[in-house]
């Protein structure tokens, strides 16, 4: 899974006013596949850079570690652990609706075969007669 870090530049004065440029880095990238594929697309697109408001969009295959986005550990400083749980409510709707719509082409289905085995029973029954 790709990570993305920001990497501040030094800040630039203008006046009054005073900015702090940055850089997108995209590190563990993908190298091949679909999700490569989507990756290379985005970052083709040269809109991507201005509306993100980045210098530049820097990727990478290989892990970059950034010395300005690594925490000095301290005494003021406390681990922050968190889980991410997925939300399947959409997904449970999702196989409920295709598992009632594969119940009910299998029901047509068997009910077919049981039909036609009924008609060949009952033309055989009576071979005179057509069904």
């Amino acid at each position: 899974m790709p990570r993305l870090q920001i990497l501040e530049l030094p800040a630039e004065h203008h006046g009054d006013d005073m900015t702090t440029p940055y850089l997108l880095i995209i590190d563990e990238a993908p190298y091949d596949g679909a999700a490569f594929d989507a990756l290379r697309a985005d970052l083709a697109n040269d809109e991507l850079v201005a509306r993100t408001g980045a210098r530049a969009i820097l990727c990478f295959e290989d892990t970059m570690e950034l010395p300005a986005n690594q925490v000095v550990a301290g005494e003021q400083t406390y681990p922050v652990t968190f889980q991410v749980l997925p939300d399947f409510t959409e997904f449970r709707a999702q196989v409920a609706s295709e598992l009632q719509s594969t119940q009910q082409r299998l029901t047509e289905f068997v009910r077919g075969q049981v039909d036609e085995q009924l008609r060949l029973a009952a033309q055989r029954a009576t071979p005179g007669r057509s069904v």
